[in-house]
């Protein structure tokens, strides 16, 4: 999901030292794990936890590096206000039980909205990818009948819809389809002008992705710690969270034999926790709190 920022995190650290360069690949969450943890590369990012078994077993550990928020997006011309979702709505619709927009569940939870007699079409993404893993959490926490089906993964077992390959895929087929629901990272719907609706949070509140309400969700679940940076993030407390947040994670391992490596990949990552979470909110990504950066750089300096 955040690709765009990583690709532009390399662009300006590269310009640094010539003799330190650094080249992100977007190949999933599932497959980065992967492919760190038989030492191919310095890091992979994704938004899975690590299991306990990857993190002692494999050696690997995780770092956030920004906050990120998966929103549903929709096609509907004519509806000029952010259509309302609750988690087990969405859950209905994803599971093709809720199969018209005019339903009345949709309907009852839109009041004043005049809705369209119009199949839904759904897009999802394909395995492997942290937006499913975030969004499936979502739905499980709040939809015992879709935590029971499919469950929190990766790579869920979606009964209806079409695959969009990449986040900016999803925002194409969204936007080319009248009538179409997906989910995706909320830079790539905002820099998409693509259809976003509100979601409901724990507090009942119906509430529109923004970069406050996503730093109330990590705060609302960090504070007054701020060390549980391997935390869900997903349908926290308080009246102003949005309840699809997430943290995208560095994942390393714990110990690598070429000490070069060892350094260089050290001098990325206190730029990263500095110059590069400045560069994250020029890209439109919620920054971590300084409270937590402390600590993720104490804990991004102990790695050897």
């Amino acid at each position: 999901m955040p690709a765009p920022l990583y690709n532009r995190w390399a662009t300006d650290y590269n310009k640094r030292n010539p003799a330190i360069q650094m080249r992100y690949l977007a190949i999933g969450t599932s497959e980065g794990i992967k492919q760190i943890a038989k030492g191919n590369g310095d890091f992979s990012a994704g938004e899975v936890q690590l299991t306990s078994s990857e993190r002692s077993e494999m050696n690997l550990t995780e770092l956030p590096t920004v906050i990120i928020a998966i929103v549903p997006m929709y096609h509907l011309p004519g509806i000029h206000q952010d259509l309302r979702f609750s988690g087990e709505l969405l859950a209905e619709i994803f599971l093709g039980e809720i199969k018209n927009w005019s339903d009345p569940q949709i309907a009852k939870m839109n009041p004043g909205v005049s809705l369209p007699d119009m199949p839904i079409k759904v897009f999802y993404r394909p395995g492997g990818k942290g937006t499913n893993y975030v969004f499936s959490e979502f739905l499980s926490k709040t939809s015992p009948k879709f935590r029971s089906r499919i469950g929190v993964t990766p790579s869920p077992n979606w009964p209806v819809g079409s695959p969009a390959e990449r986040t900016s895929d999803m925002i194409e087929k969204v936007k080319g389809e009248v009538g179409s629901i997906g989910y995706g990272e909320l830079q790539y719907a905002v820099k998409g002008d693509v259809q976003v609706g509100r979601v409901e949070n724990a507090s009942g509140n119906f509430v529109k992705a923004s970069p406050e309400s996503i730093a109330a969700a990590c705060h609302a679940v960090e504070a007054p710690g701020w060390d549980r940076f391997t935390a869900s993030m997903t349908n926290p407390p308080g009246a102003d969270s949005f309840p699809i947040t997430s943290f995208t994670w560095l994942y390393l391992r714990n110990s690598m034999s070429d000490s070069r490596r060892t350094s260089a990949l050290t001098d990325f990552l206190n730029w990263v926790y500095t110059d590069g979470e400045q560069l994250a909110g020029q890209e439109g990504y919620s920054e971590l709190p300084q409270q937590l950066v402390t600590k993720v750089r104490a804990k991004a300096n102990a790695l050897r």
